[in-house]
């Protein structure tokens, strides 16, 4: 039992003394971190101190180096304000004479106005009295006076005017080709030129009623695919053994139209064969339309024309303006446009390539915007034509200006091709109405007793009272009334 007690005591004792050696060592450990630790401290105060004066050092130069720099701005500155000041004075000065010399011409110039009032005054006072003596001595009031002088001067003018105009006429008539192309353009216009107007064939004869369900097909498919690769619209409708063909273009409409009558006559209708067959038949069509091109150039004996111009002239042929066909009024354009160009001494040979293609801008798609006139100029410079001839087509509608007598002579010859009577379709009351216009026009006039209308409205005949319009005054009133016109 001792021996257990002292072992035990033992074993305390060691632990104890474990302890406190532990002890110590810690608190050694501490006492030297404490040691280093006050000397970092006291290290980082000394640099911080250090840096602090030399930023203050460092602020004060800079402090003082911008206070010198101010102070040299400053007095620069001051020195500009003073030159500155010492001209102001300069000019106060100088503007203070000026307002003396301003002053004294204002007082000059308010005493001349009144003098000048003052006589106006007297001036006026002294037109009054003359005015009122002149009406005592001549019965009549100034504005009555006025209105006969005006009615006497004007009765003198108006025929000395009229035989003015009338020499002037006489010389211009005599000396001026123009006048001269004039009068034969007149001439020209009387003639009459034979052709009926053709317009294209839409109604496609049929052997039979039963070819119309061979046309459908089986539940419309035929059709559909006609409709469809042609771009035109089949009518089948209650007419007896015939189908119409509906479309605004007539190149494809008569492409449609060849090849409905070539299906009809093979009898074997499908879309295959009717694709087939369209082919064919567009093939067919634009060698005709190049032939047709071909032989309305040889026939106006033209050469070097470009291969697209010469199949948009063989366009015209399927086209027609108001039921005219444009090939044949192109082709009679252009023999009236030489005509005229022959007897005036022009370029014949410009003047009838001008007037054949005036009017390709009518079939010509997708090549541009605007009116058929320059569309069909824009065109023929594209390929290859002179200037001339591009400005003849451009303006033969007057949208651009005529810069040749070609040109003028290309429009003289279209409005005689178009406006010849049976030329274009046209309605009896407009036409009628157009006349009875006319008419009235001509009847406004003073002196006028009848007025007709002939030659299709293209000419008035004016019946005038002898008392009232003399030969003088009836060249006056020819051309008042044109004017009016």
């Amino acid at each position: 039992m001792l021996y257990f007690f002292v072992a035990l005591l033992g074993v305390g004792v060691g632990y104890l003394a474990r302890f406190l050696l532990d002890r110590l060592m810690l608190e050694a450990q501490l006492r030297a971190a404490e040691s280093s630790a006050r000397s970092i401290t006291e290290n980082a105060q000394l640099k911080a101190e250090n840096l602090l004066s030399e930023l203050r050092l460092k602020f004060k130069e800079d402090e003082e180096r911008r206070r010198l720099t101010l102070e040299s701005e400053a007095q620069w500155r001051r020195k500009e304000l003073d030159a500155l000041e010492e001209r102001l004075v300069q000019k106060e000065g100088r503007l203070d004479q000026r307002g003396e010399d301003l002053d004294k011409w204002e007082a000059r110039i308010s005493e001349q106005l009144r003098a000048v009032e003052a006589r106006d005054k007297e001036l006026a006072s002294l037109v009054s009295q003359h005015r009122t003596e002149l009406e005592k001595i001549g019965g009549l009031t100034q504005a009555a006076a006025r209105e006969q002088l005006l009615a006497a001067v004007q009765a003198e003018l108006e025929y000395d005017v009229a035989v003015r105009v009338k020499e002037a006429e006489a010389r211009v008539r005599e000396e001026s080709k123009r006048r001269a192309a004039k009068i034969l353009a007149q001439a020209v216009q009387r003639c009459s030129v034979d052709f009926a107007a053709e317009a294209l064939i839409t109604v496609v004869p049929l052997p039979s009623d039963e070819m119309k369900g061979r046309i459908i097909g089986r539940e419309g498919r035929n059709i559909r695919a006609f409709e469809t690769l042609t771009g035109i619209d089949v009518i089948v409708d209650d007419t007896p053994e015939a189908v119409v063909l509906s479309g605004f273009n007539s190149i494809k409409r008569e492409i449609a139209r060849m090849t409905m009558e070539k299906m009809v006559t093979d009898g074997r209708i499908h879309p295959a064969k009717i694709e087939q067959v369209y082919e064919q038949c567009q093939r067919e069509l634009y060698q005709t339309i190049r032939e047709t091109g071909e032989d309305a150039i040889l026939k106006l004996g033209l050469a070097g024309m470009h291969e697209k111009l010469v199949a948009e002239v063989g366009k015209l042929r399927y086209r027609t303006s108001f039921g005219q066909n444009l090939l044949e009024h192109s082709l009679e354009v252009a023999m009236l446009a030489a005509t005229i160009a022959a007897e005036v001494g022009a370029n014949v040979a410009l003047t009838k390539r001008a007037a054949l293609l005036h009017d390709i801008g009518k079939v010509c798609e997708g090549e541009g915007e605007g009116s058929h006139a320059i569309l069909g100029g824009e065109i023929a410079r594209k390929l290859g034509e002179k200037e001339e001839v591009v400005n003849a087509i451009a303006a033969h509608h007057e949208e651009v200006e005529q810069k040749t007598v070609e040109a003028i002579i290309v429009q003289v010859a279209d409005t005689l091709s178009a406006a010849r009577p049976g030329a274009r379709r046209s309605t009896l009351e407009s036409y009628i109405k157009r006349l009875e216009n006319l008419e009235s026009i001509a009847r406004e006039f003073k002196g006028v007793s009848h007025a007709y209308a002939i030659q299709a409205g293209r000419e008035i005949r004016v019946l005038v009272k002898p008392s009232t319009v003399d030969d003088a005054m009836c060249a006056k009133l020819a051309t008042e009334l044109a004017k009016k016109i």
